[in-house]
């Protein structure tokens, strides 16, 4: 898995590349980089999963572990691109309730504003 980070208006967008599994560079790596972001200050975090294939229950866990630690420190996380299959899986797990999801990068970007 590689993670690639840009901004956006703003935004921190981590465009994810590869499954967030258990192992060396899984999902231990989105929790490092995300807890490093937000050390930098950075509050407003959009994850990209459009080149994300597979998620198993420890990806599960530290895209929870992100949203709670950005929402313990003023922050807030949201999907981009989820596809299909992470779809599912986010609603099977009524994680679709907690996480905020959308289609469009121009639109997620928006959404921020609000907050």
């Amino acid at each position: 898995m590689t993670i690639t980070e840009r901004t956006n208006g703003g935004v921190c967008i981590l465009d994810i590349d590869g499954p967030i599994t258990i192992g060396p560079g899984g999902s231990d790596m989105l929790t490092d980089k995300v807890r490093s972001l937000l050390q930098q200050g950075h509050r407003q975090l959009l994850i990209n999963l459009a080149a994300v294939p597979y998620m198993d229950s420890t990806g599960l866990g530290a895209m929870v572990h992100a949203y709670a630690t950005a929402t313990r420190q003023g922050g807030s996380v949201k999907l981009l691109n989820s596809t299909k299959k992470l779809h599912d899986l986010l609603v099977i797990t009524k994680l679709s309730t907690v996480f905020e999801s959308f289609d469009s990068e121009p639109a997620a970007v928006a959404s921020f504003a609000t907050v």
